[in-house]
């Protein structure tokens, strides 16, 4: 286990990632069928394929949470410029 604090959008990727991996298996189960020569899987793999998509948006929506996080800690650490005169 890591010492690390887990950043705001950490949950959002591991989740996505997991959505991803579903979907690409689903994926690579659909697709397979059409290279044997067996009959095509029921429709429903069709529909747990998308989830490689919406996996791959999660995950971004988490990347991108974590960045906003990491500004705004950046920025509340950061002392205020004076301003210059001139």
């Amino acid at each position: 286990m890591s010492d690390e604090t887990p950043l705001a959008g950490d949950l959002l990727v591991r989740i996505g990632a997991i959505m991803f991996l579903v979907g690409a298996a689903a994926t690579l189960a659909t697709v397979a069928p059409l290279f044997l020569g067996t009959d095509p899987l029921p429709s429903a793999f069709y529909g747990v394929c998308m989830l490689m998509g919406a996996g791959f948006l999660v995950a971004a929506a988490g990347v991108i949470r974590s960045v906003v996080a990491q500004r705004r800690q950046m920025a509340a650490a950061s002392p205020p410029s004076a301003p210059s005169a001139t």
